[in-house]
């Protein structure tokens, strides 16, 4: 039974709901007000993003929300439809089915479900670690070319044109070729809305706390900047009629006001096969952003979480949208931030969040029929391009040319041929450049430090040796991409005449697999041919545990020292006098 336990989803909820008080219920009332206000029109862009009517944003940030407070470990993480998801969605059902259709609705619901239970399966078995594929530079590249791609995506509505494209050349192409039928009543509303967020993200905060209001208010009052935008713009095009005659402001419209539906997702199975990849895709990105925002935040306050169960919680949250009309979400950064610092205590946070949107689909909504899709986009716009970290190409430069190639392949694959396929490449480049790496591990010729029993090499440091022995230190754990290179780097320190003993100093190897094995048998029989005995040191416990029962070392000419001093002192004696 313990066992079964360990392997079965936790409800967390009875973890922290233990140890809530009135002191925690107040905090998360106030971050989730605060919460609340920023998420209606992020929700409603986001949608919008992803090919949807604006309403699903809204249906998307309920449920996941109650779905994640059961089972989230982290205590802060706000989930919901985000910037590099809803494009990703985007790319994914744009190719099974057209904008505005039913079904596109469907495929996107579809495509919420299958990345919820790919996630929810992966945290029953235990499968976190598979995200450790995801590096950071190919994260960063990614990341970085969505924030490029979502903002160049966004200019038609800017603009007031229409315009297409999943890629870059092709969005930039489709944009010069409607920039001559420019509207510019649209271009107005949207570039104004964007130098006063782009404001109000750099400026305002300063200003308040110059004025002498408390931290709390000021970063209050500043996330509250995109409501502002809405309202003012919503009020001008209602109060001049720009959405009607010739001045054709596009507007959101009628949406529809109640709770989330409920949904059945459809049952094709060739959609569901189209949909597969790209969802496992936005699954593990998404995983990927909520794990490391969650981590941080958790950090912040000396709690952690558990990535296991955060797939459990992540892929509960899915499902809970794809039976609710939404589509694919995750942890946000921007409202998890906004979340921890309003004074979030518990997930309870998320679920007092989840009744204000309510709340707001149900009253709110009629208010925003005159809301101008420009100025959605300019929230899109000034909110993604903080995603852009174009920087990270000249750091990783400087620090490693292969780092380097793995930022620059995912970010110029991303933006030339799609986010599914740019992230791909960046996941295959990165894995190649390791293979690679550790196809040709470093191994050094080592010698004694005088005065010391530490080991350097003879390349760097002026150090004790004997022509008698050479020490090899092995700088990488061995298996089937590098037993060659082993094998060549024995046989060349072999080729000299004086040479009686070889030492493979072992304190980097943390693994050694069959291919090695042979490798290291192989060379062993071709040294005793030479009269060279073979000698191992340093020997890490898990390695020599496997080795202890193989016939290498029950037939090994030489001997396994604890230290590699211990090996000098007993073969070369005369190197310690030196």
């Amino acid at each position: 039974m313990p066992t079964l336990r360990r392997w079965l989803p936790r409800l967390t909820i009875l973890d922290w709901g233990r140890e809530y008080d009135r002191g925690t219920l107040m905090s998360d009332l106030l971050a989730a007000l605060i919460v609340t206000i920023m998420l209606i029109p992020q929700s409603l862009a986001y949608a919008l993003l992803a090919g949807l009517p604006p309403e699903v944003g809204i249906y998307a940030s309920i449920a996941p929300l109650i779905a994640y407070a059961l089972f989230g470990t982290s205590r802060t993480l706000a989930v919901g439809p985000v910037a590099v998801a809803s494009l990703m969605t985007a790319a994914a059902i744009g190719s099974v089915a057209a904008s505005g259709t039913a079904q596109y609705w469907e495929a996107a619901i579809v495509l919420a479900l299958l990345g919820g239970v790919m996630l929810i399966a992966l945290g029953v078995l235990r499968l976190g670690f598979l995200a450790n594929f995801l590096s950071h530079p190919v994260i960063s590249g990614f990341i970085s070319a969505s924030g490029l791609l979502i903002a160049a995506s966004q200019l038609k509505h800017l603009m007031g044109v229409k315009a297409s494209g999943h890629q870059l050349p092709d969005l930039l192409a489709s944009l010069w070729r409607a920039a001559p039928s420019t509207h510019w009543p649209t271009l107005a509303i949207g570039g104004g809305a964007v130098a006063f967020l782009w404001w109000v993200r750099k400026q305002f905060k300063p200003l308040l706390l110059g004025l002498g209001l408390p931290a709390t208010a000021a970063d209050a009052m500043a996330k509250a900047g995109p409501v502002a935008a809405i309202a003012v713009t919503t009020w001008l095009v209602w109060h001049w009629g720009l959405n009607d005659g010739g001045h054709g402001v596009h507007i959101v419209g009628a949406i529809p006001t109640g709770l989330p539906p409920l949904t059945l997702p459809s049952w094709n199975p060739g959609l569901w096969q189209q949909l597969a990849a790209p969802a496992f895709l936005i699954a593990a990105v998404g995983f990927v952003e909520s794990v490391s925002v969650g981590q941080t935040l958790a950090a912040k306050r000396r709690q952690r979480i558990d990535p296991n169960q955060e797939l459990v919680a992540l892929g509960a949250s899915n499902v809970a949208a794809s039976f609710t009309g939404g589509f694919p979400v995750t942890g946000g950064f921007a409202r998890s931030v906004v979340n921890f610092d309003a004074g979030a205590r518990t997930p309870a946070a998320g679920m007092f969040t989840a009744v204000g949107l309510a709340g707001a689909a149900l009253f709110l909504t009629p208010a925003l029929y005159y809301l101008p899709q420009a100025t959605l986009a300019a929230t899109i716009v000034v909110a993604v391009l903080s995603l852009v970290d174009l920087d990270m190409l000249r750091r990783t430069w400087a620090y490693s040319r292969a780092d380097f190639a793995a930022v620059a392949s995912t970010l110029v694959a991303t933006l030339l041929l799609g986010v599914e396929t740019g992230l791909v490449i960046g996941v295959g480049v990165s894995l190649a450049l390791y293979i690679y790496r550790t196809s040709v591990p470093h191994i050094a010729t080592v010698g004694l430090v005088p005065h010391t029993e530490h080991f350097r090499n003879v390349l760097r440091h002026t150090v004790l040796t004997s022509p008698r022995l050479v020490s090899l230190r092995v700088d990488e754990s061995l298996y089937f991409a590098n037993a060659r290179a082993l094998e060549d780097c024995v046989n060349a320190a072999a080729a000299h005449p004086e040479v009686e003993h070889i030492v493979l100093q072992c304190s980097a190897v943390n693994l050694i697999d069959a291919s090695a094995l042979e490798s290291l048998e192989a060379v062993h029989q071709r040294l005793q041919q030479a009269h060279i005995r073979l000698h191992l040191s340093e020997v890490k416990g898990p390695v020599m545990d496997r080795l202890k029962n193989t016939e290498f070392i029950q037939h090994l000419s030489g001997q396994v020292f604890l230290t590699h001093y211990q090996a000098i002192a007993s073969l070369t004696p005369e190197v310690l006098q030196g």
